[in-house]
């Protein structure tokens, strides 16, 4: 048998250790370029979710601000019976005790309501989600069409029942200022945004219509709160409503307005208009409504 020298002996030994400090460093120099990776990542996108966080917070703080912030001449009707809400035929029936009042009490309070000013209405989401809990639909619709209505949209759209009833009671409001049907409206939101009021896409569009702020920043100046008002369900949805109810009128018909409002400046909007149309005769079959009232 031979002898192995004790310089051979050291020289494996040696190349062992350098063997394994070698697979020590690379694994290390892995691990830091994953950290490093990592930190890059978070540097890149902490800054973004801040932005979103703060983005939402001024939202639900401008949504829940009482009305005095905002303009009369842009004032809503959020108030209770005689200001453009209806209660439910079993609520508007009682009084505080329970009980149906005599019928000159009944129109007392009707011809109250009537005289009331329009100013003690206020602009705000949070009474606009009372009227809503409460009952309180817009006039001209049943209270059973509101309800199917709003059920329709909560359970396709995963909102609240409450917030659904606020946003169809918005809308009806403000498209019926413009003379345009409020379920085409209701479809532009469903297809716009699905009723996430914070929805802002690649381009900037912000809020529930997806409204272009920097585009049309001019129709912000009536609120304090300038374009980040965008963000409040009422204003965005007064705004939207403002610039489809002029693409409409300056291509002359709904399907013409439709692609306006899209930005489609050829012959084809991309399907655009047919969707929100298809999801117009999906609401006014869930509610009953005909289109167009």
């Amino acid at each position: 048998m031979g002898v192995i020298s004790s310089d051979s002996l050291a020289g494996r030994s040696a190349l062992g250790v350098t063997r394994q400090l070698s697979e020590f460093i690379y694994v290390c120099a892995i691990y830091l370029g994953i950290a490093v990776l990592i930190t890059v990542v978070f540097g890149a996108s902490v800054p973004s979710l801040r932005e979103q966080v703060r983005q939402v917070h001024e939202a639900l703080v401008i949504a829940l601000r009482p009305a005095g912030d905002f303009k009369q001449g842009w004032l809503a009707s959020y108030g209770g019976n005689g200001d453009g809400w209806h209660a439910s035929e079993d609520q508007a029936a009682l009084d505080e005790e329970g009980a149906v009042p005599p019928e000159d009490v009944r129109a007392a309070r009707r011809a109250e309501a009537a005289t009331r000013p329009a100013a003690a209405s206020p602009l705000s989401f949070s009474e606009a989600l009372k009227a809503s809990t409460d009952g309180r639909h817009v006039a001209g619709i049943t209270a059973a069409q509101a309800q199917a209505l709003r059920s329709y949209i909560a359970r396709k759209y995963k909102i609240a029942h409450s917030v659904a009833g606020a946003l169809v009671n918005t809308v009806f409001v403000v498209a019926r200022e413009k003379q345009l049907d409020p379920q085409l409206v209701l479809a532009v939101i469903a297809i716009e945004s699905r009723y996430n009021p914070y929805a802002e896409s690649h381009v900037g569009a912000q809020g529930l219509m997806q409204v272009m702020t920097k585009v049309h920043q001019d129709k912000f100046e009536v609120f304090s709160d300038g374009p980040i008002a965008a963000l409040n369900p009422i204003a965005n949805i007064r705004v939207g409503v403002q610039i489809l109810y002029d693409c409409i009128k300056r291509r002359g018909s709904v399907e013409g307005g439709l692609a306006c409002y899209v930005g489609a400046t050829g012959p084809s909007d991309g399907g655009y208009g047919a969707k929100v149309l298809a999801e117009r005769r999906r609401i006014a079959l869930a509610s009953g409504i005909p289109v167009g009232r």
